[in-house]
C-alpha cells in the first residue's frame, strides 16, 4: 500500500486552484442516468469515488468517457437495475444511485453501501421517502429489492433530519414522478443546489432549493445538458487549515466563498487574516494561532462535519483550549488517537473533544482510518517537526485529487511512496 511521507514543518505559501466537489460530482453522475441525451460534466475531480461511480454507470449500461476533468455520460442504452455488492461497498455515496435507478427502470436491486466507517449512517430516511412515492422495498440480509408496481407518485415527505443523501434520492426519484412532491426539512447544502441546477437545466421543475422546503413538479422526461461542478468547499477548508497551522500565506482560486461562510469565522477567531474576492480566498496566518472557543458540527449552513478533523488539527498547535462537539456522526474522532502519536493533547468524552494546544508536534508513523481524518493527519504532518508517514491513503484518495501535488504547489515537502 502507498504512503505519504512528509518532511516538516513546512510554511505553506502560494496559490492553488480548488478541484471540483466530490459530494457534488457523485449525485450528478447518478442523475445522468435519467437523461435521454448526452450529459457533459466539467470540473470533475480525479478521485477513486468518481472512478467507482463511473464503473457503476458502465455496469448499468451507460457509455462513460473521461477526458481530463470532463466526464461525458450517455445513458440512452442503460438497461440494468442492479449494482453488484463489490461496487456498492467501494463508497458510502453509492446509495444515491437508488433513486435514479428506480426512476429510470422502475426497479432496483442493490446492497447496503460501504465507505468510511463513521458510525451508523442509516438509510431509513431514504427508504421511508421512496415508500411514500409508491416504491415497494424488501430488505433481506443487507440486500434491497425495490419495485414500482405502477408509476412513481408525488408525495408530501417530511424528513426527521435534513439528510443530504435522502434529499438527493428524493430529488432523483421525484423529477419524473406523477404529480408534485413536497420535501419538508430538506438538506440545504450547496451540493443539493448544484444537483437541482443540473436537473433543472435538463428540464426538471424544482423550486425552493437552498431553503428547507423543496417542491418538485414531475416531468415526463429529461434531456442531456452541459454542467460545471461546483468547487469542493471541504477541500478548500482543508487547505486553509494547513496554511493556518503552518503559519502560511496562501490564496485559493476557483472557490465559492459563500459556501465557506460557516468555516471562515473559525480562521478569523484563530488570528488569521482572511480576505475574500469573488472566486478567491486569501489566508495569512499569525506566527501562532489562538484557540477557537467552541465548534459544533451542524447541517448546512452550520459548521460542516467534514471540516471538523482538519480544523481540529489546526487547533492542536493553537494557544489555549478549543472545544469540538460532533453532532452528525458518532465515530468521527478516529483521527484523535493518531494525532496523539504526533504529540497532540486531546481528550474525548462521547461527542465532545477538548484540545489543549501544544507548542510543537513531532513526526511519527500514522494511519488514516477515514477520508477527512486522513486529510487531518496530512495537515498535522505538514506542521510537525521531522518525518511523518501517513498510511491508509486510499481513504484520502476518495476525496482529494493528488493531495501531495496540491501541497507541493504550496511549498510542502511531501511525496507518495
Amino acid at each position: 500500500m502507498a504512503n505519504l511521507v512528509i518532511q516538516g514543518p513546512s510554511r505553506l505559501n502560494g496559490a492553488l486552484s480548488v478541484h471540483g466537489a466530490k459530494n457534488s460530482t457523485l449525485p450528478l453522475m447518478a442523475a445522468t442516468l435519467l437523461c435521454d441525451g448526452e450529459c457533459v460534466l466539467h470540473n470533475c475531480p480525479q478521485l477513486s469515488d468518481v472512478d467507482a461511480s463511473t464503473r457503476i454507470l458502465r455496469h448499468l449500461g451507460c457509455k462513460v468517457i473521461r477526458e481530463g476533468s470532463t466526464v461525458t455520460v450517455d445513458a440512452r442504452n442503460a438497461q440494468y437495475w442492479d449494482i453488484p455488492d463489490a461496487l456498492m461497498r467501494e463508497m458510502r455515496s453509492s446509495i444515491v444511485f437508488l433513486g435514479a435507478i428506480i426512476n429510470r427502470m422502475h426497479k432496483a436491486t442493490l446492497s447496503f453501501p460501504g465507505g468510511c466507517e463513521l458510525g451508523p449512517r442509516p438509510i431509513d430516511l431514504h427508504l421511508q421517502a421512496l415508500r411514500k412515492m409508491g416504491v415497494l422495498i424488501e430488505e433481506d440480509h443487507g440486500c434491497l429489492s425495490c419495485s414500482v408496481p405502477e408509476h412513481l407518485k408525488g408525495a408530501s415527505i417530511g424528513l426527521s433530519f435534513p439528510s443530504v443523501g435522502a434529499t438527493e434520492n428524493i430529488l432523483l426519484a421525484a423529477v419524473c414522478a406523477e404529480g408534485i412532491t413536497v420535501v419538508s426539512n430538506a438538506a440545504r447544502e450547496p451540493e443539493i443546489c448544484d444537483l437541482a441546477d443540473f436537473l433543472n437545466a435538463c428540464g426538471a421543475k424544482i423550486h425552493g432549493v437552498g431553503d428547507s422546503t423543496i417542491i418538485i413538479e414531475g416531468v415526463r422526461h429529461l434531456s442531456g445538458c452541459e454542467h460545471r461542478v461546483i468547487p469542493d468547499r471541504i477541500a478548500a477548508a482543508t487547505y486553509l487549515s494547513a496554511a493556518a497551522v503552518t503559519g502560511g500565506d496562501i490564496e485559493l482560486k476557483d472557490v465559492v466563498p459563500a459556501h465557506l461562510l460557516p468555516v471562515l469565522p473559525v480562521f478569523e477567531e484563530s488570528g488569521c487574516e482572511v480576505s475574500v474576492d469573488q472566486n478567491r480566498i486569501r489566508l495569512k496566518a499569525p506566527d501562532r494561532l489562538s484557540r477557537v472557543k467552541s465548534i459544533r458540527t451542524m447541517p448546512y449552513p452550520g459548521f460542516p462535519t467534514d471540516a471538523q478533523a482538519p480544523i481540529m488539527t489546526m487547533t492542536c498547535l493553537a494557544k489555549g483550549t478549543s472545544i469540538f462537539v460532533e453532532n452528525i456522526f458518532e465515530s468521527r474522532y478516529k483521527h484523535v488517537g493518531e494525532l496523539l502519536r504526533l504529540g497532540a493533547n486531546i481528550k474525548v468524552e462521547g461527542r465532545v473533544a477538548i484540545v489543549e494546544g501544544v507548542e510543537r508536534l513531532s513526526g511519527a508513523p500514522v494511519e488514516a482510518a477515514d477520508l477527512r481524518g486522513g486529510a487531518a493527519l496530512v495537515v498535522a504532518g505538514l506542521a510537525a517537526g521531522g518525518i511523518t508517514r501517513v498510511g491508509g491513503i486510499h481513504h484520502i484518495d476518495r476525496g482529494y485529487e493528488n493531495i501531495e501535488d496540491s501541497f507541493k504547489t504550496l511549498g510542502a515537502e511531501i511525496k507518495r511512496i
